[in-house]
């Protein structure tokens, strides 16, 4: 705990006697609750103090006391940070992060406030006496990574507003949401229109350099919903939002766009635009230029005289079709994938040359293809046709350079190729987040896991708000022997969206990895019963049985899997069952199903010979020839 007097330095030059009186109270105050909360005065920094506690709790409960206690006449007026972290103390000289951020915390507070970091927040969050209130994420000198920090929300305390806490920041960043426009049409289904031009808006910001823009699943999370704008500021970590509605009536548009500062929810610009359909590129390019020139006082780029909106099409039924795929690819679902691509490719047939509409089809099919909606040798042949096409007319189109990394990482194994695929997408778009997530999966495959989760911590940066970087990143922390961490995340997952079996199932793994099979076995159960169907969902189950010593009932896991399958030939099981093999210890029939993994090209396998939870003997010379068919070694 970093405690520092205010306006001591001054008092003394006005009032010296009143100075010393105040110094002796806030020492005296310090001792005596410090003491009393079984905590210990390191150190005494002139007008402040440095003090460590032994809990979390007994440090908040002292500094409340304190700014209530220094709020009394002769009142002191008092600033307290508080963070939780190793501490070193060599030659009387104190350091470490829990010092360095706790003072940066100080800094950041006014008289009268206690500010405590996430950590600290994580510590007390249940305990029902104690209450804070978010303040938001902070750039820190020397601090590496943004902090998100609290203020104790306590009766007598001060709760500053988020624009007060000036402290000893780093230059503001610029962070922009683009929420999605409300669509005003007559018609509802011109929904897909407002949604569009949103998302057209958010990939032209992702390309200006020095501007950081949220992606596209955090932002749309506030679509429908009457949230304040300095709470949306404070989830997405942004410091501005451009927000608006499209109003479409025959071949006339209204867009009306504003422009809002987070802190304190001030209009920084708002206009309106109407135009004819056939100008809808010079709109969004008006627009674009404008909010760039508004955040140039911090942009690394040079001036934008030149158009940001490139046209991507002349043809304005194709760019139509084009932003109803958009609708539907957003869905994330294999039916929608399917509606999306035929309506990508009515696109195309119109408009032969529209490099947008030939990325997003091929990105459609790398997921059907991925997730065996296809089989996979078709639907890659066709990404890889759909994304070189993409490119030659287009090289700028990171969504291009994205689908071809998938075909490269996820079915053809050419694992350099992958990699450079991956890194140019992410250049071009620093906030595609789909590539981050492929490349968190290359680097899994080459077991260089730190770097996985480095990459998703980066992505969940950028897209707080997206489940599906929230799973990848307890994919990454489980499969680099960091369960723990994995946990933790997939329980903020479930807190966010407690109906999702994805997340339910990911906690079974955590609980499970973490020894606890027995309780990953209920929590599995759960999982199988929400996907309600009496043959799926019982590999994770099976998995549980066999590593809690329950054999017989993980052998009936595996006799219902085998059972879905012949009832549905199409399907591939194999990964479900050579995990459950594994976690049987028999290893013949798991090399068997790990063969056919890499004979039908599902590429799990190549995650699951290095995963820590499932250990396959590396000294059986057929761990190297599955590495051999996978270009691994």
């Amino acid at each position: 705990m970093f405690s520092d007097m205010t306006g001591y330095t001054a008092l003394m030059q006005q009032n010296e006697k009143l100075a010393i009186e105040k110094r002796r109270r806030l020492k005296d105050v310090l001792e005596s609750s410090v003491t009393a909360h079984n905590g210990k005065i390191l150190q005494y920094y002139g007008d402040g103090a440095l003090s460590i506690f032994d809990s979390a709790i007994d440090c908040v409960n002292s500094a409340i006391e304190i700014q209530k206690l220094l709020q009394q006449e002769p009142k002191v007026e008092l600033r307290i940070g508080i963070h939780t972290g190793d501490i070193s103390i060599e030659d009387e000289t104190i350091y470490g992060d829990g010092v360095n951020l706790a003072s940066r915390i100080e800094s950041l507070a006014i008289p009268g406030s206690v500010l405590i970091s996430e950590k600290v927040f994580d510590e007390i969050k249940n305990h029902e006496s104690l209450s804070a209130r978010e303040m938001g994420y902070f750039e820190l000198k020397n601090v590496t990574n943004p902090v998100r920090v609290y203020a104790m929300d306590i009766t007598g305390l001060i709760v500053p507003a988020r624009e007060e806490l000036k402290g000893k920041t780093k230059a503001p960043a610029n962070r922009l949401a683009v929420l999605p426009f409300v669509n005003m049409s007559a018609d509802p289904e011109n929904e897909y229109f407002s949604d569009g031009i949103s998302e057209e808006l958010l990939n032209v910001f992702s390309k200006v350099d020095g501007l950081q823009v949220t992606s596209r699943t955090s932002s749309f999370a506030f679509k429908g919903k009457n949230t304040d704008i300095r709470e949306i500021g404070q989830q997405l970590n942004v410091d501005r939002i451009l927000e608006g509605s499209v109003r479409r009536s025959g071949n006339r548009v209204r867009i009306t766009a504003q422009l809002i500062n987070t802190a304190d929810g001030y209009h920084v610009w708002s206009e309106n635009f109407d135009r004819d359909l056939t100008d809808i590129f010079k709109v969004q390019d008006e627009i674009s230029s404008i909010i760039v020139n508004k955040c140039r006082g911090n942009l690394t780029a040079k001036e934008h005289d030149e158009k940001l909106v490139v046209p991507p099409t002349q043809n304005l039924q194709a760019y139509t079709l084009f932003l109803k795929g958009l609708h539907f690819y957003n869905k994330i679902t294999p039916k929608n994938a399917k509606r999306a691509i035929e309506l990508f490719e009515e696109a195309i047939a119109i408009e032969p040359g529209y490099a947008h509409a030939y990325a997003m089809a091929a990105e459609a099919y790398a997921f059907l293809g991925s997730t065996g909606q296809v089989q996979p040798n078709e639907a890659f042949e066709i990404v890889h046709r759909y994304s070189d096409k993409a490119i030659m007319l287009d090289g700028t189109l990171s969504a291009g350079h994205a689908a071809k990394g998938a075909a490269y990482l996820l079915y053809d194994w050419k694992w350099n190729e992958a990699y450079e695929s991956l890194q140019k997408a992410i250049k071009l778009n620093p906030a595609a987040t789909d590539a981050y997530q492929l490349l968190s999966f290359y680097y899994l495959v080459m077991a260089r896991k730190n770097e996985a989760v480095e990459i998703m911590e980066k992505a969940l940066e950028i897209d707080p708000l997206s489940s599906i970087v929230q799973k990848s990143l307890v994919d990454a922390y489980l499969i680099a022997g960091r369960p723990a961490e994995a946990l933790k995340q997939a329980e903020l997952l479930l807190e966010m969206h407690p109906q999702m079996r994805i997340a339910v199932e990911l906690k079974g793994w955590c609980v499970g990895t973490l020894g606890d099979w027995k309780k990953a076995a209920e929590i599995f159960e759960e999982f199988r019963k929400a996907v309600k169907h009496p043959l799926k969902g019982f590999g994770p189950l099976g998995c549980a049985y066999a590593n809690s010593g329950q054999r017989e009932k993980a052998l009936e896991c595996i006799s219902k899997i085998e059972q879905w399958q012949s009832e549905e030939p199409g399907i591939i099981v194999d990964a479900d069952l050579a995990l459950i093999w594994l976690s049987l210890e028999d290893f013949d029939k798991a090399f068997y199903h790990l063969f056919q993994c890499v004979e039908k090209r599902i590429g799990p396998a190549a995650i699951i010979i290095e995963h820590p939870t499932f250990k396959v003997p590396h000294d059986d010379p057929r761990f190297m020839q599955l590495k051999e068919k996978m270009n691994l070694v």
